[in-house]
């Protein structure tokens, strides 16, 4: 026997649309498993009928699954300063239930949902370093559907609704990416608190760079990460950041390793190690053979 269970109503207003109500869409479907059906109205009276309405209505209520923010007020401000939009709203009720773990909805909060809310509440979160250049975001690309003004508008609920579809395993790929991220940097402080010299941290695994660097820089004593690549038979060493948020290493390898390439030969002069192979340019990374000549490349920089 199949059973058919009803759809869930997302209710949210009619007109231009921005990437706070597609992405609150997007997060109700998931929640509701792809079971729903959305309505675009300003209509108060559609309003009753809707199990979910966000972005229109002029009311903030979680039991009641009401979620805007554009009344008198707002609909509250985070301890950053980032006031809430609709996607907030929505996924501060509901992103710890579809992420499984408070930690991965935390992560998909900071990367995805604050930044949406910081623009649609016109609220500048980035300076540009050249006038007038800013970055191509997630807003752009998703609102790229919106017609132009030599275009015909009268599709948009068909656009607003094809924009969801795309932004559905978006919102599921992030959450896969903060719940392998989250057991990443276990895994990397597990490999910190095993390292005799903890300036030195040695892994078995091949880390995403911005997850090894933004991990280990959090850390005072590790200067080098040694870890295998994953596309070839070769280890690679990495300098580690001063801190998070530069690009600054805390420790460069020697400016005469530096740009050699490995059909050379140079570096293994140079070094002294026999599978040494390439060392950027910059000075922050090189490649070795194997796994103990990339831990005694790092012991002969510590001491350059």
């Amino acid at each position: 026997m199949c059973i058919f269970k009803k759809k869930k109503i997302l209710i949210t207003h009619n007109g231009a649309f921005h990437a706070d109500d597609l992405f609150a869409a997007a997060t109700l479907s998931i929640l509701n498993d792809g079971n729903v059906k959305i309505i675009r109205t300003r209509d108060p009276k559609v309003f009753e009928k809707g199990d979910y309405v966000f972005d229109v209505g002029g009311e903030y209520n979680e039991e009641r699954n009401r979620f805007d923010h554009h009344q008198k007020g707002g609909a509250g401000v985070r301890e950053n300063g980032i006031p809430y939009s609709s996607f907030g709203l929505v996924w501060k009720k509901f992103g710890e239930q579809i992420c499984g773990s408070k930690e991965v909805a935390g992560k998909v909060e900071r990367k995805v949902v604050e930044p949406i809310d910081a623009i649609d509440n016109g609220v500048d979160i980035i300076k540009p370093v050249f006038e007038n250049i800013f970055p191509y975001s997630v807003e752009e690309i998703f609102l790229s559907e919106f017609p132009t003004w030599k275009e015909d508008n009268s599709n948009i609920d068909i656009a607003f609704n094809k924009q969801v579809k795309k932004i559905i395993p978006l919102i599921k790929r992030e959450i896969k990416i903060a719940k392998d991220d989250l057991d990443g940097i276990n895994k990397l402080i597990e490999f910190y608190d095993r390292s005799e010299d903890k300036r030195i941290i040695v892994s078995d695994f091949d880390f995403p760079r911005y997850l090894l660097q933004d991990t280990l820089s959090r850390f005072t004593e590790p200067m080098y990460f040694i870890y295998p690549s994953s596309k070839s038979n070769t280890w690679k060493v990495e300098a580690i950041k001063k801190n998070p948020n530069t690009l600054e290493s805390r420790k460069l390898f020697p400016q005469d390793w530096r740009g050699i390439m490995e059909s050379s030969g140079k570096l293994k002069e140079i070094t002294g190690v026999s599978d040494a192979q390439f060392c950027h340019t910059s000075g922050f990374f090189l490649t070795v053979g194997s796994k103990e000549g990339a831990i005694t490349l790092a012991e002969k920089a510590l001491l350059s």
